[in-house]
């Protein structure tokens, strides 16, 4: 860790306060109608029973915390509610954390707006197979800072200036950084490690 981002990371963490918990529940009818036509339709692969509502502490780019929300598959929702509690302790930055419902359920939107998301039902970009997001296997963390590079292409387009892996950049994740090892001891894999494509942004608990 250079100099600069260890007193970076001070700062930050002296200005914290006391987190709220990381909380885990069933969604609510009121959570559930939100999705249904968004981020959830007939013929998505994991009923809305199986889902929950991951409540955790995040830290923005002034040091604030804040209380986001995720949506994952119950298999995963603990595992992950222990992930954000231990990054939001190292300091790390994550500006946004909204269900993928508030924006309709539209990933180039969310990832303009670095929004920090997990289940959302949809393929794979240009094909027909279920994304692990729509499993809530998955979750996309910064996408604007820690874009996705495939084909030649950058999504989103306007994370061009975030393609080069600098550790000392607030919410950039790297290979050897603290975040890929968190999600790690978890069982889950990171794409920016992936050989044909690099998704900075994608964690999952299959490593598709």
């Amino acid at each position: 860790m250079t100099g600069a981002l260890f007193a970076t990371l001070l700062t930050l963490r002296a200005t914290l306060s006391s987190p709220p918990p990381a909380s885990v529940r069933p969604l609510s009818p009121d959570e559930q109608a939100a999705m249904v036509g968004t981020t959830w339709r007939e013929g998505c692969p994991v009923p809305l029973s199986d889902l929950r509502l991951v409540s955790v502490p995040h830290l923005d780019p002034q040091g604030r915390t804040l209380a986001g929300r995720l949506v994952v598959h119950q298999d995963h929702a603990r595992a992950v509610a222990t992930v954000f509690e231990r990054l939001h302790a190292i300091g790390f930055v994550v500006p946004s954390v909204r269900p993928a419902w508030e924006f309709g359920g539209d990933d180039d939107a969310m990832m303009r707006a670095n929004n920090t998301s997990a289940f959302n039902c949809r393929p794979i970009a240009g094909t027909s197979t279920w994304s692990e997001h729509a499993w809530g296997h998955a979750l996309d963390l910064n996408p604007l800072w820690n874009p996705y590079l495939h084909g030649g292409k950058i999504d989103p387009p306007e994370g061009a200036p975030f393609v080069e892996r600098d550790p000392a950049r607030l919410g950039t994740i790297t290979a050897d950084g603290p975040v890929v090892a968190l999600f790690r001891e978890i069982g889950w894999r990171w794409g920016g490690l992936w050989s044909r494509a690099k998704d900075y942004q994608h964690f999952s608990a299959t490593g598709r």
